[in-house]
């Protein structure tokens, strides 16, 4: 390989595996980037196991860095690119349901790959001839479209937990079905995905909203009995009904199944999380046109639904910056509706929110889900098309000390002198220095206690 390019993925892992080969060992590429080629996908990462124990992967790799070298795997860095190294194994017993207890060290690749999770991942290749080593049918399922537990598949959940979320979103990802007894376990087994931390669960989750398949994936999950687990919020949502003027297209489960639908690969995660969570807040706010005289309702919707975003966020361990983009959409996703109606100087400050294409991707999405009417959407698109910049975040043309200077005493009623400034500069009432003094002389006047 030429120094003076960075390598490929490919290139690297193929480096590796002439390395260990070159040292008497075997080495096969595995799992997920396998599968990605015989389906014609670009696979993401690629992942080679090895006869060579952890201590020898390391020994011929200066670089490399044991990440788990106990479970015989060891991180090859090179160029911004890593490689996960695996030793063939055997794991033995799974008491946290997650990391074997003990592992022992195998010869063969046949043994290695009946501890994986599914056919479709347990497919090995040889990085120079491209032969496809299968052991457990991986070939044909791939053909038939198929996710099967390799084994028993209560033994394969009972070994990690989190497999029966990954069974879901690989189902989802490839348009593929869960096979019978999988399934089956997965249903039988799914109360126990709470031994799974929070932030191995809310990746899953979030992968699952991104990566261009969220509707099919939730609907799986629901059908499956996960998604009451790990998100009751949201499956509480199911025949929750919805005033037929303004949702059309039915309850609010089916109105979210709509939006998370027209959410693209690659999506943003807060902006997936919005999207899930904008309507989170109507089931227990939810009140019969019996009970209100003229329509269904669900008032204070929004306000019920922060809160309960706010819960499902920290559960979750999200950071606080990401907390609080997921919780500006669902406090703001019903300002749209007003937009026509704001002053100028308020309309400039909704669309100066953080991320507000996120804001507005979600309004069009809530839209097309339901009325379809784009007109607010529409409004918001030309008002930003049309608006010069520095008219929606205009130089401040006063200061708290220009404030003292002109015989106000420091304090709270500052923020308000200085927000009503912005708000008439906003409003295109003032635009310089001195029309800004002019203006605070003549609404302020009585907070002015000396000359």
């Amino acid at each position: 390989m030429s120094h003076n390019r960075s390598v490929t993925p490919r290139e690297l892992a193929n480096s590796i595996c002439d390395t260990l080969q070159g040292n008497g060992h075997q080495a096969l590429l595995v799992g997920g980037c396998v599968r990605d080629l015989l389906l014609g996908r670009e696979p993401s990462d690629y992942d080679v196991t090895t006869d060579a124990t952890p201590e020898r992967v390391m020994e011929l790799f200066a670089e490399s860095i044991a990440v788990g070298a106990q479970f015989g795997v060891v991180l090859v860095p090179r160029d911004g690119l890593r490689v996960e190294v695996a030793t063939f194994r055997s794991d033995m017993g799974y008491s946290d349901g997650r990391h074997p207890d003990r592992v022992v060290f195998s010869k063969t690749p046949e043994q290695d790959v009946q501890r994986r999770d599914f056919t479709i991942n347990g497919l090995l290749m040889r990085h120079d001839t491209g032969e496809v080593l299968d052991f457990v049918d991986g070939q044909a399922d791939l053909r038939a479209g198929v996710i099967r537990a390799i084994g028993e598949p209560e033994r394969r959940f009972a070994e990690d937990k989190l497999r029966m979320m990954r069974a879901v979103r690989f189902a989802a990802r490839f348009e593929f079905e869960i096979a019978h007894q999988t399934f089956a376990a997965i249903r039988k087994r799914a109360g126990a995905v709470t031994d799974v931390s929070a932030e191995r669960l809310r990746e899953e989750l979030t992968k699952l909203l991104t990566e261009g398949a969220a509707r099919t994936g939730f609907e799986l999950l629901e059908r499956s009995g996960l998604l009451s687990i790990v998100l009751p919020e949201i499956a509480a949502m199911k025949g929750v009904p919805q005033p037929p003027q303004f949702h059309p297209e039915g309850d609010v489960w089916i109105h979210t199944m709509l939006m998370i639908e027209g959410l693209p690969s690659g999506t943003s995660p807060t902006l997936a999380w919005g999207v899930l969570l904008h309507d989170v807040g109507k089931p227990p706010t939810f009140k019969p046109a019996s009970e209100t005289g003229d329509r269904i309702r669900f008032d204070k919707h929004v306000d019920v639904g922060v809160r309960m975003a706010e819960a499902i966020c920290r559960r979750y361990r999200f950071s606080n910056e990401e907390t609080d983009q997921i919780l500006a959409l669902v406090a703001n996703h019903m300002r749209f509706m007003d937009v026509d109606r704001m002053r100028a100087s308020t309309l400039k400050r909704f669309v100066r929110l953080p991320r507000f294409e996120e804001h507005l991707e979600l309004h069009r999405l809530d839209c097309l889900s339901s009325h379809r009417h784009l007109d607010s959407y529409e409004m918001v698109q030309r008002f930003l098309a049309e608006t010069p910049p520095e008219q929606v975040r205009p130089q401040r043309v006063l200061t708290g000390t220009d404030l003292s200077e002109m015989g106000y005493i420091p304090g709270p009623v500052f923020s308000e002198i200085l927000k009503a400034v912005e708000d008439a500069q906003l409003e295109g009432q003032i635009r310089s220095r001195e029309e800004a003094q002019e203006f605070v002389r003549k609404r302020f006047a009585w907070k002015r206690v000396q000359a």
